[in-house]
């Protein structure tokens, strides 16, 4: 989502390689009503943070992330990010280090036996 207009996505979509292969439609808000509700509208220059957001099927905000308007957003660790939701939507005992990629990949069971105890869990498995 961002404040430019529909047309400056398909600008941006049509002579940007690194948007060439996206086929989804790109939010647009130029009034700033969505910025303003998620609370990413920079007074100052009236331009959107970059704010990311991961929401469940039910709604529950699962993952935020809130960048500078001048700092891009990292592809693949935001696909890193969905599939850990994924996968902890059906194991919500589990949690996934920084280090989890995919499904397979090490995942622990917090507990208090694991307080400061996590680099060497991670070296076992």
């Amino acid at each position: 989502m961002s404040r430019d207009t529909k047309f400056v996505h398909l600008a941006w979509q049509r002579d940007e390689k690194a948007l060439a292969n996206v086929r989804y439609l790109m939010g647009s808000d130029p009034t700033g009503a969505a910025c303003h509700a998620y609370n990413v509208l920079d007074e100052a220059t009236g331009l959107a943070l970059r704010g990311t957001y991961i929401i469940s099927p039910q709604g529950v905000l699962l993952n935020s992330e809130m960048n500078f308007y001048n700092l891009g957003r990292n592809i693949d660790e935001l696909i890193r990010k969905i599939r850990a939701n994924i996968l902890l939507a059906g194991s919500p005992a589990e949690a996934v280090p920084a280090q989890w990629k995919r499904k397979g990949d090490v995942t622990l069971k917090p507990s208090i036996k694991m307080v400061g105890r996590v680099a060497e869990a991670m070296k076992k498995k």
